[in-house]
């Protein structure tokens, strides 16, 4: 028996996918404007996110179908975990935040695991998926953007324990592929990664406002020095 939800999910989210590529801080962080402190929130907001979804998949990694497709070598947590402790220092979980978006993806996560379990599919496939399609081209992005030594600040992008990611993908995809479902149970499952899609955008309309919030800062400090070294330099002339 074959459900072809792999293909299911990649067609059934085309368009939310190339909503959320579209976002105004996805389209700047491409682009290479990457602040840091937002940055740093997002990754924040990350950690909340990717320790409870793995705290769920681990929990029921013995479902009929969860279980197939539970892979630990796929969990960021750690590796979001050596990120924070390299932008906040050792004390960095007193200085996370989760954001108002953050929480209702978290609290979601929570839900279903609760409700209906076999919808965690849903949110591995769309944040594992896209961290090993696009991860390195965004830790390159990161690096530059932030004038990161390589290796340092960017764990999340790495995969250590995954040798050959699009081979990995390959085998993720026919897990999926070959997971035991009904018409009905995948159409919930495409409906859920919509969903996370759409919890992931607002997440990402929460960075925009704060990424316009210290570039505005950052011009207006920049306007302010050269305005007083001008001053200074009529001062001086006089």
């Amino acid at each position: 028996m074959s459900s072809n939800l792999a293909t299911k999910l990649r067609e059934g989210t085309k368009k939310a996918h190339s909503m959320a590529e579209n976002m105004g801080f996805v389209k700047c962080f491409l682009k290479g404007v990457v602040e840091k402190n937002s940055y740093r929130k997002l990754i924040g907001n990350f950690y909340f996110i990717y320790s409870a979804m793995e705290e769920e998949m681990d929990r029921h990694k013995d479902h009929p179908l969860l279980g197939k497709i539970y892979y630990q070598q796929l969990n960021r947590q750690r590796s979001l975990e050596q990120d924070l402790n390299f932008y906040h220092g050792a004390d960095w979980k007193s200085q996370i935040v989760l954001s108002p978006a953050g929480q209702a993806y978290v609290n979601r996560i929570r839900e279903i695991a609760n409700s209906a379990p076999e919808l965690l599919i849903a949110h591995s496939y769309t944040r594992y998926i896209g961290d090993l399609s696009g991860g390195q081209i965004l830790k390159n992005i990161a690096v530059r953007a932030m004038n990161l030594a390589d290796g340092e600040g960017t764990a999340f992008y790495e995969f250590q324990d995954i040798p050959d990611e699009k081979q990995f993908k390959v085998g993720y995809r026919q897990a999926l592929d070959e997971l035991p479902i009904d018409d009905a149970t995948a159409s919930r499952i495409v409906e859920e990664a919509n969903a996370a899609f759409g919890m992931n955008m607002k997440l990402f309309q929460e960075m925009e406002g704060s990424l316009i919030k210290s570039i505005g800062q950052m011009l207006f400090n920049t306007l302010t020095r050269r305005r007083n070294r001008g001053s200074t330099e009529l001062a001086t002339a006089e």
